[in-house]
């Protein structure tokens, strides 16, 4: 199983964030907001766990969804 992981940065807006860990990751506001903040504060936050094919391709659609909004958000998976 493989952690996924948002890095921060300091340039895309925290409301996008969100939006992505809504989207790509099915959290409800809230989670959503917990998540966001502790990257923000922390520098990394865990989005989910998954199978290696599944995490990958969660990073791979995160980091496509912010090239399109000209977002440089990072997401990686490492090893749980």
């Amino acid at each position: 199983m493989y952690k996924v992981l948002l890095l921060n940065d300091d340039y895309t807006p925290m409301d996008f964030v969100i939006a992505v860990l809504q989207r790509f990751f099915s959290l409800d506001t809230e989670q959503a907001t917990q998540i966001m903040l502790k990257v923000h504060n922390e520098g990394r936050g865990v989005c989910g766990i998954f199978p290696r094919d599944i995490a990958a391709t969660k990073v791979e659609q995160v980091i496509a969804f912010a090239r399109q909004h000209q977002h440089p958000l990072a997401c990686i998976m490492e090893e749980n």
